[in-house]
């Protein structure tokens, strides 16, 4: 299956988001809050995805970019999200379904869950970090996550790719 066999329903805008795993949130807090500067602008707890995140802002407006920081709320539970420094990227989509829709005909492979309503409160998904036979296309390793721009994103990216150089 190749990219070039559908024009492609959707684009990808930018990244909404990287989330870093530890052992203990304080610990990144130290870092990228007292150090780095970045307000704590939420926090979401999840027993099913076991996981603890304080969720950390730069920039601003439609081009804000979270930085969330994770640990586990058991570390001898799955998910592990402390064992990959680097959990995952977000990518800003402007059409989640059909990315998901056309990602899946091209042999993507999506991590169980679906299409849901992520920490931040936008639809998300995830793309797995491994192929396998039916779905070989993966993230090599890297867990990606797939995020609903809201409208005013979706504007201020076209606004800014309409802008002369």
């Amino acid at each position: 299956m190749s990219a070039g066999s559908s024009a492609r329903p959707f684009k990808v805008l930018g990244i909404q988001q990287i989330a870093i795993g530890g052992p203990s949130k304080q610990r990144l807090r130290t870092l990228w809050v007292d150090m780095l500067g970045l307000d704590v602008t939420g926090n979401f707890v999840s027993e099913r995805e076991n996981v603890d995140e304080d969720i950390c802002a730069m920039g601003t407006g439609a081009f804000k970019v979270e930085v969330d920081l994770m640990q586990p709320l058991d570390p001898e539970k799955k998910p592990a999200v402390h064992t990959t420094p680097l959990n995952h990227v977000g990518l800003w989509i402007d059409d989640l379904p059909k990315a998901v829709d056309w990602l899946t005909s091209q042999g993507v492979r999506f991590a169980p869950g679906g299409i849901r309503q992520g920490a931040a409160g936008f639809d998300i998904c995830f793309l797995h970090p491994k192929g396998n036979e039916e779905f070989p296309i993966s993230g090599e390793g890297v867990l990606i996550e797939l995020v609903q721009a809201p409208p005013e994103v979706v504007s201020a990216f076209a606004a800014l790719a309409a802008a002369p150089a």
